[in-house]
């Protein structure tokens, strides 16, 4: 399955159905009158959020939507038969735009959380609504109403509770595959991941979090270079921010420093986002080495924030890692509602 985050479309409401002109020209029936019935309406675009969908995918291919047009009104005083909605199912986490004006019409959160997108018309009035003292056979009806047309577009975001950040190679797919049953690809180059990776980390108490694996950042991800540009919407919704810092670098100060700063440029409340610092490949040194210790101390005192040191590859701290991630997210003062069920959200492949 492809990861499609982002996708345009064209919705548009069913038409009217017209009006009818007719008359009762029934045998012992003097003077019958008018009897054209009124046209039915046209079905609306409703989208509507579902927990079993994590992609828009399917919206790959198709980009026109059209719900069915009402019936022309009939004889007898019959008014047409309604159009059916066109109702489409899209992933939770989806936010909708009307891409001319890049209005907000809706973001769906939660299981069956839906919105109208395009209305359908109203039908078209019979001539015996015209029926008047001065017009007894009225021989006028009303055409049906055009339904809406709208070009929106949809934008995922995932819902994530933990969103892992960092520069590329410094370890998240290994180590969300250590903390869950996702198995991303893991290899030792930059950029090995594509797209983000979703895996859920059960808590003592048998609940499940949503742990997400977000592509790798770098330098400039906020403009568009590389692949953080597309991804970091993707940690707007996560209540932590875990950031993983490869102790092996250069400069792992610096690392985090870009990470940071990016975070900032791309504003929207990242920056203040609650973080915990995990120094990750504590196995390349021997046990006596004090520079992991060194550099912890220094990111302490650059961040506020708690640093461990772990060994994702070899399952080293990471209890105690887990332990801050859960007494963090229980001192939350607004715990977030997770639409998405722990027992479907695995690995999202390329």
């Amino acid at each position: 399955m492809q990861f499609i985050d982002q996708a345009d479309i064209d919705v548009q409401g069913g038409n009217g159905g017209d009006g009818l002109v007719a008359f009762r020209r029934e045998k012992y029936v003097p003077a019958g009158g008018p009897a054209g019935g009124n046209g039915g309406s046209g079905g609306s675009v409703i989208l509507v959020a579902v927990e079993y969908l994590q992609t828009l995918l399917d919206f790959r291919y198709a980009h026109i939507f059209k719900a069915q047009d009402g019936q022309r009104g009939g004889p007898k005083n019959m008014t047409g038969a309604s159009g059916d909605d066109r109702r489409i199912e899209v992933p939770c986490g989806t936010v909708v735009y009307d891409a001319d004006t890049d209005e907000v019409l809706a973001d769906l959160t939660h299981p069956k959380q839906e919105i109208c997108v395009a209305k359908g018309g109203k039908g078209g009035l019979g001539n015996k609504h015209f029926l008047s003292n001065h017009n007894r056979a009225p021989e006028r009806a009303l055409p049906g109403l055009p339904g809406e047309e709208r070009h929106i577009r949809l934008e995922l975001k995932l819902l994530a509770e933990v969103g892992i950040i960092g520069l590329p190679n410094v370890g998240k797919s290994t180590l969300i595959a250590a903390l869950s049953a996702a198995r991303p690809k893991i290899a030792n180059y930059p950029f090995t991941t594509l797209v983000p990776n979703l895996g859920v980390v059960r808590k003592p108490t048998g609940d499940g979090t949503v742990f997400a694996d977000i592509p790798g950042l770098i330098e400039g991800a906020h403009l568009g270079t590389g692949l953080g540009h597309d991804f970091l919407r993707h940690i707007e919704r996560t209540r932590l921010l875990l950031h993983l810092v490869d102790v092996t670098q250069d400069d792992p100060i610096a690392a985090y420093q870009t990470i940071q700063a990016e975070l900032d440029a791309y504003g929207r409340g990242l920056s203040d986002r609650p973080q915990i610092l995990a120094l990750n490949k504590i196995d390349a040194f021997p046990p006596d080495s004090s520079l992991p210790d060194e550099i912890t101390a220094q990111l302490r005192q650059l961040s506020h924030a708690p640093v461990f040191v772990i060994s994702a590859v070899a399952h080293t701290g990471l209890d105690p890692l887990l332990q801050e991630i859960w007494q963090t997210l229980d001192a939350a003062e607004t715990p977030v509602e997770m639409p998405l069920p722990s027992e479907m959200i695995t690995e999202i492949p390329i």
